[in-house]
């Protein structure tokens, strides 16, 4: 028999490190994100069903984009795309989830990412169902038919989820201001070019991608808040 010295303990998983900021501040970025997206979202909303505001701008947008297609950025934007449909961001988002809770021993912030793509993903889909908007003509399809509904953008939400919580998560426990910095810069120029992608393509308008972005900042927020929540310091 050998003795209890030598034997090792199971495997547990651990609470994470701690949040950097103190509570009080990032309870204060998330109704700041939260209240922003809210705003962005519901003035888009507003503006479709009203036809009014940016949506006047949709149709001369869409134009100016696909005029200004060529060959090279069409293979590019293209593959853009593909490697962020809100498919391909799940399941992204599920093996990021699974890695990191089997690497580091944590559950808590993997879950979080997968919460928020969940809610990210349920919100896309209530508010298409809500709004029923056609995308625009499919004669300007670049990559082939698609009859799903056009507002708000898959595409872009769930890219840009993806990316600000990761960045989250990841910054608000290590890094330098700098690499703070760098990881949401990384996390705002994929959210544009996909949003672009869209639009390039011809399946959105611009008031679908701008809508996405407002329902990922409250995403975000919701995340920072439900985080902080549970993990922040007083003060």
């Amino acid at each position: 028999m050998l003795p209890a010295s030598s034997m090792r303990s199971p495997a547990r998983f651990r609470p994470g490190p701690p949040l950097r900021p103190r509570q009080r501040v990032l309870f204060l970025w998330a109704g700041a994100l939260f209240v922003a997206g809210d705003a962005i979202f519901w003035l888009m909303f507003a503006a479709v069903l009203s036809s009014s505001g940016l949506a006047t701008l949709d149709g001369t947008v869409h134009t100016l984009v696909v005029d200004s297609r060529s060959p090279l950025v069409n293979g590019f934007l293209a593959a853009v795309s593909g490697l962020t449909s809100p498919t391909v961001t799940s399941i992204a988002a599920g093996v990021i989830a699974v890695v990191w809770a089997v690497w580091k021993r944590e559950l808590w912030r993997p879950a979080v990412l997968l919460g928020a793509m969940v809610v990210s993903v349920v919100l896309a889909t209530v508010v298409k169902l809500e709004v029923t908007r056609s995308r625009p003509p499919s004669t300007d399809f670049l990559l082939g038919p698609d009859d799903a509904l056009s507002f708000p953008s898959g595409h872009t939400l769930g890219a840009s989820v993806l990316a600000f919580v990761l960045a989250y998560l990841l910054c608000s426990r290590s890094g330098t201001r700098t690499t703070a910095v760098l990881a949401y810069g990384a996390a705002a120029v994929l959210t544009l070019l996909v949003a672009y992608s869209r639009l390039y393509l011809g399946y959105h308008w611009l008031t679908d991608v701008v809508a996405s972005l407002g329902v990922a900042l409250g995403v975000l927020g919701l995340a920072v808040f439900v985080d902080a929540a549970r993990n922040g310091r007083g003060g």
